[in-house]
């Protein structure tokens, strides 16, 4: 049993106790006190490794310099992906973790979601169980990754360092960088055509695509703080105006139009599943990247609040704007009702809600504010995507987060740019791509913590010490056979069809959500059971 000075030390070091269930299996004494030091001179190894790199280069020096100008002019967010000491923790109210989710999902960028089911095929009532369903189950992964951020005081990419090791890690920073920058371009594509239509299609998408990513990249320099505060109210006129969308398309909805597959078959079931998994992927797509909000919350913040505030904030508002792209596609393709069919086939979303909403003042102006819808949740793209830059390396982190996110910043504008004539593509090809790394990541992070640190916990002085974490080639290999082996021969994609899901209906079944979980549960169980006892960490 620990010794009241054991507990108290944690306690001082911020480490809670709970970390460690058990003192017999980990070296206590050693780890603890290494924390405890680093504490007593404000640095850890990170920082003070990133600090000599940018003392030993001028350019990044001078980086250094004009980040902590901004910050003392602007209050612009220095901390990086540095693990957050228990006493240095400045959390937001427990229910930001439920209302930051609503201004992610309420915006016009999730809309496109909704109108693959009819697009595909499906009927009103089909698209939208086909829909929930995926979004409750990705919602899932992604409630349960941002459990760990709080306990451990990390960036999520960081915390899955446990997992996947020092050098593994970096493989889930560059797939994480991708998953954000697969969203960010739908989002941008969608308000340029949202301001194009604003200007009668006088004004170019592309220019509407600059505008945003600009204000997307000024706002998320600023940090935690202010994304907490943004995101906190952000939605609640975008919701609105979306009602009112709703209330104007509602009479031109026809629900009683069939599936071109009926109810049953296996036409029927491969797209339901297609559809289910797509939703997924978009619910799950965020599973990577929780933790960067979370991380400031006390680790006395009980698993199960932080697991049902996310799984409750990312399904109703997701399920809420789907439901409306549900209705508008019923509307535009289903029906094909005019003017709204043509408004749609001419200028894609953009034109079809221009259409819907009325008189055209009211439409014009609703039109501009749903621009800024997607502000929300580029804004924390931004932001978590120049932290996963950073997890790259010492070299890396040196680098300020603001250069790296403005780098993101013009990346994706360039890709919405080149990809603007294509977004239903881009939705279906991307999104659906994005599960099956997202449903592996999230159960070897499950396997590690409930598994095989069930009894040991987190030493919290590990994280940055590549010679403390695991190898990591159990959850590189688990990971990859999980996409390989799975994801691959189950996914059904308009440019390719697994071998599994071609089985599934004459267009296919996409079934590599699950056949990726299963795999990776197999081998990541056998190989870190491997790694623990060859390595012995």
């Amino acid at each position: 049993m620990a010794s009241k000075f054991d507990t108290e030390k944690r306690n001082r070091s911020g480490d809670s106790p709970d970390l460690y269930p058990n003192e017999k299996s980990r070296d206590i004494e050693s780890a603890v006190p290494a924390y405890e030091s680093n504490v007593g001179t404000g640095l850890f190894d990170e920082i003070r490794r990133t600090r000599e790199i940018q003392e030993n280069f001028g350019f990044l020096h001078s980086l250094r310099r004009i980040e902590e100008w901004l910050d003392s002019k602007l209050g612009i967010e220095l901390q990086g992906v540095d693990r957050i000491p228990e006493e240095e923790k400045q959390p937001p109210s427990t229910w930001n973790i439920f209302l930051i989710w609503w201004s992610l999902n309420v915006h016009v960028g999730v809309i496109p979601l909704g109108l693959l089911g009819p697009q595909f095929g499906l009927s009103l009532q089909q698209t939208v169980a086909a829909s929930v369903a995926g979004i409750i189950l990705g919602a899932c992964c992604t409630s349960f990754t941002g459990t760990l951020a709080p306990k451990l005081g990390l960036r999520q990419i960081a915390c899955s360092r446990y997992s996947f090791g020092f050098w593994g890690a970096k493989l889930c920073s560059i797939l994480n960088i991708v998953v954000g920058g697969g969203f960010y371009v739908v989002n941008l594509v969608v308000v340029g055509q949202l301001l194009s239509a604003v200007s009668d299609y006088t004004m170019s998408i592309t220019v509407g695509i600059i505008i945003v990513a600009i204000l997307s990249y000024v706002i998320s320099i600023f940090g935690f703080k202010l994304i907490h505060t943004y995101e906190k109210y952000s939605w609640i006129v975008t919701f609105i105006l979306m009602a009112v969308l709703m209330g104007q398309a509602a009479p031109y909805v026809d629900p009683s139009i069939p599936g071109l597959d009926g109810t049953s078959g296996l036409g029927f079931a491969g797209t339901f599943l297609t559809i289910l998994a797509i939703n997924f992927s978009n619910a799950s797509g965020w599973c990577s990247i929780a933790g960067d909000y979370y991380c400031n919350f006390p680790a006395s913040t009980p698993s199960w609040k932080v697991f049902s505030l996310t799984l409750a904030g990312i399904v109703l508002p997701t399920t809420w704007s789907i439901v409306i792209g549900a209705c508008l596609g019923n509307i535009a393709i289903s029906s094909a009702v005019e003017p709204f069919a043509d408004a749609y086939n001419d200028h894609g979303l953009g034109g079809l809600i221009s259409s819907l909403y009325h008189p055209v003042g009211w439409s014009k102006f609703s039109l501009v504010l749903l621009t800024f819808s997607v502000l929300g949740n580029n804004i924390a793209i931004n932001y978590s995507s120049g932290l996963s830059l950073q997890l790259l390396g010492h070299y890396f982190h040196a680098v300020p987060r603001f250069v790296w996110s403005f780098i993101f910043a013009i990346v994706v504008a360039v890709l919405a740019i080149a990809g603007q004539q294509n977004l239903s593509n881009v939705v279906d090809d991307f999104v659906s791509l994005l599960g099956y790394w997202t449903v592996s990541f999230t159960m070897i992070l499950l396997l590690e913590d409930k598994l095989f640190r069930r009894r040991e916990g987190y030493n919290l002085a590990a994280w940055d010490q590549p010679g403390m974490l695991p190898l990591g080639a159990a959850a590189v290999t688990a990971l990859l056979a999980g996409y390989l082996a799975g994801g691959v021969t189950g996914m059904s994609q308009t440019w390719y069809i697994g071998p599994i899901a071609s089985m599934i209906g004459p267009d296919g079944g996409d079934v590599g959500i699950y056949l990726s979980a299963a795999i990776t549960i197999v081998v990541y169980g056998l190989a870190r059971t491997v790694e623990k006892r060859v390595v012995g960490r």
